[in-house]
């Protein structure tokens, strides 16, 4: 394992418990961006040194 993705590996119960602060949704891993997705809101979260930023303010557009 890297440096990068052991500062941004996540928990995989973490995971299972987090939601999209707008929508309430389940949130998908992306390992290659170190992000947390919600395709229902649309928005990409950022994960820095291991924590996930659920901040809107802080969250990614993205694309259907």
């Amino acid at each position: 394992m890297t440096k990068k993705s052991e500062d941004t590996e996540i928990d995989p119960k973490l995971l299972e418990i987090l939601v999209c602060p707008v929508t309430k949704s389940n949130l998908i891993y992306n390992k290659e961006t170190s992000e947390l997705f919600s395709r229902k809101a649309g928005l990409a979260f950022p994960i820095k040194n291991g924590i996930p930023i659920m901040l809107i303010e802080k969250a990614r557009k993205i694309k259907d």
